[in-house]
């Protein structure tokens, strides 16, 4: 049987543009993985890591103006967002090769033999070292952060670990670009093309998660394809460790003393981050605890006179269109749901945004009014409207993992008066970022940013955006009692590359 044709679709059209590549057969995943496996060497010298993420970078950046052209194409997410998103992209593998050179994520820590201990400790030396090929499962929402080049990739790449991406069906002519631009970073270091594998298809995808020479795997998607897929790692004769980011509600509590001073300006910043990007990030605030009364209603008066001044705009693909506009009618239609401003079709092709109230009351039980706890992907939040303090800790008593979570306080609540201590230890168990009079949407690439969060929103405690992203690839080894002249150079007492360590308990740097 002839392979599938995988196509490229405008999503403001929803015609097809071109055809791109064939779906791989189980035989071509095979041919990728074994590639990527071979290339392991040529990664092995960290300086040549470094120079290839730094290539990799200046060659999206020479190649600027056409990735633009086909993402917007295959996305509509528009110009000036992806050339930001790229820009974030490009920073991103410099982050990574700046990690690499400093080499303070091989973690490596010496220690001597001393008799004297109890018991008594022989010569030890731990480093970490790279697992082997990643499979990296592609994001719809983010083209270049969370795809081909994006932040598994290039902390992948940075660990030593060769790569073998499963491009996402609704981008495919972009993901064969930049693989082409990767591939031409890597051969100006003489790394085979290997090193970054493409493949294409829904069986290339579980091929390519249960091949025995896959060493972990990293995904961004929705809940349903990503469990599928941590299943499927698990189930191997030998399981491998799958970073999974599934899906987040990303609630928000908003104090009625910080609704009372400033509810204008909360209404006007949730319509500007529930509306970001078409409501498409992974971040979006989809639940929000408000309190009823005078303050409550000024700040629904804000958020639907900035709701209501929002254009339509055009999701991703189709599906995800049909999947948003069922989505929010069947919300729409449970007891005590109103819509002050209704989301749904904006026309053939695009979205309105809007969002739909409902008594906080009614989200502190288990029925029906549960969907309202799912992540509805697109321009659209759920206030819950409380009456008191109980209610909001009852609602968020029954909610699930997610990546972030954020409380609006009062100027007295954030000095320490009031619930704002207890808020914020009521939030930490949900999420793996909390924040404080702020808005979720925007996840900065810092050393210090941790994207993750208790499942659903992920499938372990690790991150996949700033620098510690590089452990997930890597894994601890000591010898022991080993010559040092049988010794890996990062674990010589003359510490010839120059890394920091823990020396005899010691911080080195």
């Amino acid at each position: 049987m002839a392979a599938a044709p995988v196509w490229s679709v405008d999503p403001r059209t929803g015609k097809q543009r071109e055809q791109v590549a064939v779906e791989a057969t189980a035989q071509e995943v095979d041919a990728a993985v074994r590639a990527a496996h071979a290339a392991r060497s040529a990664l092995a010298d960290r300086a040549v890591r470094s120079a290839f993420l730094r290539s990799a970078a200046d060659e999206l950046q020479a190649a600027e103006d056409g990735l633009i052209e086909t993402a917007d194409a295959e996305t509509a997410l528009g110009p000036v967002r992806l050339t930001g998103e790229l820009a974030r992209t490009r920073y991103q593998l410099r982050a990574c090769a700046d990690l690499v050179d400093e080499g303070a994520f091989l973690d490596v820590v010496i220690d001597h033999p001393d008799d004297t201990a109890t018991p008594p400790v022989p010569d030890l030396r731990r480093y970490k070292v790279p697992l082997g090929v990643v499979a990296v499962y592609s994001a719809s929402n983010f083209p270049f952060a969370f795809s081909v080049p994006g932040g598994d990739t290039a902390s992948a790449l940075a660990a030593g670990c060769p790569v073998v991406v499963k491009a996402h069906p609704g981008h495919p002519a972009l993901s064969e670009l930049v693989a082409k631009v990767l591939r031409r970073a890597a051969a100006r270091h003489g790394i085979p093309a290997g090193v970054l594998g493409l493949v294409h298809g829904f069986e290339a995808g579980t091929d390519l998660i249960r091949h025995p020479l896959v060493a972990a795997a990293g995904f961004t998607g929705s809940v349903r394809g990503g469990r599928a897929l941590f299943d499927a790692a698990a189930a191997r004769p030998a399981p491998i460790p799958f970073h999974g980011e599934l899906g987040s509600l990303n609630p928000v509590v908003i104090t009625e003393a910080a609704a009372g001073e400033r509810a204008e300006a909360i209404g006007a910043g949730l319509a500007g981050s529930m509306t970001l990007g078409v409501g498409q990030f992974c971040v979006k605030p989809g639940l929000v605890l408000a309190p009823s009364g005078p303050s409550g209603d000024r700040l629904l008066k804000s958020l639907t006179e900035a709701v209501s001044n929002t254009g339509a705009g055009v999701l991703l693909d189709h599906r995800m269109r049909d999947n948003f506009v069922s989505g929010v009618a069947e919300r729409a239609q449970l007891p005590d749901v109103d819509s002050p401003v209704t989301p749904g079709a904006g026309g053939e092709h695009t979205v309105s945004a809007g969002f739909l109230t409902v008594p906080a009351s009614r989200l502190a039980g288990g029925d029906a009014h549960d969907l309202l706890l799912e992540e509805c992907f697109g321009p659209v939040t759920v206030v819950a409207r409380y009456d008191d303090e109980s209610e909001v800790g009852a609602v968020l008593s029954r909610l699930p993992g997610n990546l972030t979570a954020t409380v609006h306080l009062s100027e007295a609540e954030t000095a320490g008066e009031g619930r704002g201590t207890q808020l914020l230890a009521d939030l930490t168990p949900l999420a793996g970022r909390v924040l404080v009079n702020g808005w979720p949407t925007g996840v900065a690439v810092a050393p210090a940013q941790h994207h993750g969060g208790p499942y659903p929103s992920s499938t372990s405690t690790s991150t996949s955006v700033g620098g510690t992203a590089v452990e997930r690839w890597l894994r601890p080894v000591a010898y022991q009692n080993t010559p040092e002249a049988l010794l890996p150079p990062e674990l010589r007492d003359d510490n010839p590359l120059g890394l920091p360590r823990r020396f005899d308990g010691r911080l080195e740097r």
